[in-house]
């Protein structure tokens, strides 16, 4: 990636965020443009900064990452926010994801699994975790998020191969289900990925439901 992408990290243990800086300044395409300690430091650095991307604890004194998320974004909605957070609570997922976030992310993963995240959401993409992803895209579904509108068609087969996906089948099970090659396969899962706009097969799930196109 030739642009640097410019960061705000939010976390209230000092250590943490110490952390998190020097992991993350090894790597040429990010920089740390600044750190918060709590959400409503994050409101006013945002102002001054205008990061390409925020990554948020959620439980923080002051104003927590999901009150700040949200206040975010209605000043600057096309802003992406990634929640990094110890906690996998489904009123959490979901709040967080209702206030706008683009991603969720729980701190036990790897490093390379932020940098992923960073990256991801950069470029207009959802990114979850996949100790997340399946039990986000039920709980979305359940969920009241307004969606927007759009264009996007499937053909019947794209369709049926979405909803093969959601039940988990592999592409090898997908094909033989389908009377499909393997090859033709994983070409619709290119194209369907890339009509979701989505980074991975988690996002497959969380497009298919929260658009009625599976059902839980």
């Amino acid at each position: 990636m030739s642009n640097l992408i410019r960061i705000v990290t939010v976390d209230d243990y000092p250590m943490f965020r110490e952390g998190l800086r020097l992991m993350l300044e090894k790597e040429n395409s990010i920089v740390i443009a600044g750190e918060a300690e709590n959400g409503r430091e994050l409101v006013k650095i945002t102002d001054e900064l205008n990061p390409d991307v925020i990554v948020t604890d959620i439980e923080m004194p002051v104003m927590n990452g999901i009150d700040a998320t949200k206040e975010i974004k209605q000043r600057f909605p096309e802003l992406p926010v990634v929640a990094l957070t110890m906690y996998g609570e489904d009123y959490l997922i979901v709040d967080m994801m209702e206030a706008g976030a683009s991603g969720y992310l729980l701190k036990s993963n790897r490093k390379e699994k932020l940098i992923e995240a960073i990256r991801a959401v950069y470029e207009g993409k959802k990114y979850f975790c996949e100790s997340t992803s399946m039990r986000l895209a039920k709980l979305l579904a359940k969920s009241k998020m307004k969606q927007k509108q759009n264009n996007v068609s499937f053909s019947e087969k794209e369709t049926e191969i979405m909803r093969l996906i959601c039940e988990q089948l592999s592409s090898k099970q997908i094909a033989e289900r389908t009377n499909l090659t393997h090859r033709t396969v994983e070409k619709y899962r290119e194209n369907i990925m890339q009509k979701t706009n989505s980074l991975n097969l988690a996002g497959i799930v969380v497009y298919a439901i929260k658009e009625g196109i599976y059902k839980v």
